[in-house]
């Protein structure tokens, strides 16, 4: 419980960040100068890192790579059962339940997604998107060094999430092999949108506002309260880039 504490406390700081100055500035992102800098850190990683790791990755077979991905998947069902309950979601709840139950034998560990044909298919829910819908605000925009965007509730979210079985119980080796293969497997995926992203105006505003409609998405499970339309606000940004994600 004192891991949830810090995790929530961390949440109620990064509540507390004050919009800049600037009148024309995004009052998401009150961090944008300092988040812009690590942006350029993350290109180059990317240039000279993560893409190259990842298309390394993409030369092993696509049955393999279809079989890691399912198993480091199945290990998430726990917490998305617990995340369903506390937003009142039995139904999916139940169905993540057997999910994890028929991928975790039938499926030999989660590396045959057996669930899906039956009709169980996946119902993620994350703990940030938890506290999303019990109205704790989602904090200040952040781009984090080596892993992209996020809001603190998002990424705060992700602490606990890491707390239920059988994540937790991982050794070292294994929670770094599954944190790999998720982000070589969605590198792969997001190098088909590189183009909307490198054509755009701004990049980064670009991939602002594409993580933003994705949150949006996921808190409110695809169908987001409608808003209204400001002309100053870039149109159509991210829709494709961060469909990748779901």
């Amino acid at each position: 419980m004192w891991k949830l504490g810090i995790a929530l406390v961390v949440l109620g700081l990064g509540g507390c960040a004050t919009a800049p100055d600037d009148t024309y500035a995004d009052p998401r992102d009150p961090f944008e100068e300092v988040n812009r800098e690590v942006w350029d850190l993350n290109e180059t990683l990317d240039d000279y890192v993560i893409w190259p790791a990842a298309r390394t990755y993409g030369m092993i077979p696509k049955p393999v790579r279809t079989g890691l991905l399912n198993a480091t998947e199945n290990l998430g069902e726990p917490s998305h059962f617990v995340n369903n309950t506390l937003q009142g979601k039995f139904k999916d709840a139940g169905v993540t339940f057997w999910r994890f139950l028929i991928n975790s034998t039938v499926g030999v560990l989660g590396v045959f997604d057996v669930a899906t044909p039956m009709g169980l298919t996946q119902r993620e829910e994350g703990f940030g998107e938890t506290l999303a819908v019990w109205g704790v605000g989602e904090g200040p925009y952040l781009m984090l060094p080596g892993l992209g965007p996020t809001v603190v509730t998002d990424r705060g979210g992700d602490i606990v999430d890491g707390m239920y079985f059988p994540i937790d119980d991982l050794s070292t080796p294994l929670s770094v092999a599954r944190i790999a293969i998720k982000a070589l497997d969605l590198r792969l995926r997001l190098q088909e949108q590189q183009s909307l992203m490198q054509n755009s105006l701004d990049p980064y505003s670009f991939v602002r506002e594409a993580y933003f409609q994705n949150w949006r998405d996921k808190v409110y499970d695809g169908n987001p309260p409608v808003e209204e339309e400001d002309p100053n606000e870039l149109e159509d940004l991210g829709d494709d880039f961060y469909d990748q994600f779901e």
